[in-house]
């Protein structure tokens, strides 16, 4: 089959929406299939990478990182309608989607959407959030989405989400699949050596982790926040913090003013391929956020084998089992409590250890990839369904119109 991927950000951007799309792109890519990726050049420069089309974007400065692409048509989109794609697959609502739409159009082909953004918490980032509230965000979304012919989510939270938005076209919840052997691979000596080096973590410290983009909605000052009462019992526990994003200098200031200088860590943008080193350094995953639609970050802890401690989201439902592969929690209190019972009970953490190993198998980017290709083979097949009987109508509706010229 001829899929089309088509996203804004890519590598070298480091971001969930990459990751999905690199693991989608290479399991499909592994079954046979012929697929090539659409989006926008970071560095201004227009050019072909292999199955991956950079085309010229410019930032525009409405939200970080941001970019349009300019022009509209280009060499790169007529090539890729000549190479005519079986269905096209966008995973953004910008540049890629007017791209998409016009591709699908030209080509009479399906186009199925991703739906990675609960933008209604993110409206600061536009323009402070003066020109458009979620009233008129839903209704954008609504219009969009009924324009296409599937969309995928990657958790309940997300489709009832858009369910009450109005979107009304199929919306098939498929949880994103992460490279499990990336994660599950050995920390070696060496490297935690280096690590230990690097950010003066001592042996005998205690190691609680976030993974993730640095922002203010990731509620990571909820974590800061709860860490004193967790040091009354763990003296030797550290917040290792990995990542970078717009509220980092915010961040560091609350731990200055909390006096937690010697209990977080800040390691800055760390390589995806060496992420995971970072997950078998701690003990556990933490994570205060309630704005997830896909929850990668949990699921490669569990993947680390990294039990996970995080505020209830619904975006976690089945995926973090009570007491078993971490705990989810309700209210600060809860928070140091269950980062303090796994700190403190050796046998519970190698248990939940072995339940996260377990429960990330179902998350696999092969089983993910196998879920979605069966969507794209469903809409393309219910796509020609109702393109024979348009045909039935048009034809003889067309020849009326031919004999009707000649009459005349």
């Amino acid at each position: 089959m001829k899929i089309l991927i088509t996203t804004d950000t890519y590598s070298p951007m480091i971001n969930g929406v990459v990751t999905s799309v690199k693991n989608l792109y290479h399991e499909l890519k592994n079954g046979g299939h012929d697929v090539r990726i659409l989006t926008l050049s970071h560095c201004g420069r227009e050019t072909v990478e292999g199955d991956v089309y950079y085309v010229k974007s410019i930032p525009i400065g409405v939200y970080p990182d941001a970019r349009v692409k300019l022009p509209f048509y280009n060499k790169l989109i007529q090539a890729i309608v000549d190479w005519r794609p079986e269905i096209i697959h966008s995973q953004t609502e910008f540049s890629m989607m007017l791209a998409s739409k016009y591709i699908a159009n030209k080509l009479n082909i399906p186009h199925m959407h991703t739906y990675h953004t609960m933008y209604e918490n993110y409206l600061d980032y536009f323009l402070g959030g003066r020109i458009i509230n979620k009233n008129l965000s839903a209704k954008i979304t609504q219009r969009m989405l009924n324009s296409l012919d599937g969309v995928i989510a990657a958790t309940d939270k997300t489709k009832n989400k858009l369910l009450s938005y109005g979107v009304s076209k199929p919306i098939f919840v498929i949880p994103t699949g992460i490279e499990l052997r990336k994660f599950q691979q050995a920390l070696s000596v060496e490297d935690k050596r280096q690590i230990m080096r690097d950010l003066q973590i001592a042996p005998e410290d205690r190691i609680i982790v976030y993974v993730g983009r640095i922002a203010e909605e990731k509620n990571i000052g909820e974590i800061l926040t709860a860490l004193p009462d967790v040091i009354k019992i763990a003296p030797n526990v550290k917040m290792l913090i990995v990542g970078g994003g717009p509220y980092l200098n915010s961040l560091k200031e609350q731990v200055e003013n909390k006096k937690l200088e010697r209990h977080v860590i800040f390691s800055g943008m760390v390589h995806s391929d060496e992420v995971y080193k970072y997950y078998k350094m701690a003990e556990m995953f933490v994570n205060a956020s309630t704005t997830e639609t896909q929850g990668l970050t949990y699921i490669e802890a569990l993947s680390s084998g990294c039990p996970v401690v995080c505020r209830y989201d619904p975006c976690i439902d089945g995926v973090v089992e009570q007491g078993k592969n971490g705990y989810s929690y309700m209210d600060r209190g809860e928070c140091a409590a269950f980062i303090a019972e796994i700190l403190g009970d050796a046998d519970l953490r190698d248990s939940m250890s072995k339940e996260a190993l377990r429960k990330a198998n179902e998350y696999s980017s092969g089983v993910f990839a196998s879920r979605v290709l069966d969507k794209y083979r469903s809409t393309i097949h219910a796509s020609k369904e109702v393109a024979i009987p348009l045909a039935r109508f048009m034809i003889p509706k067309i020849l009326r119109s031919k004999r009707n010229k000649i009459r005349s």
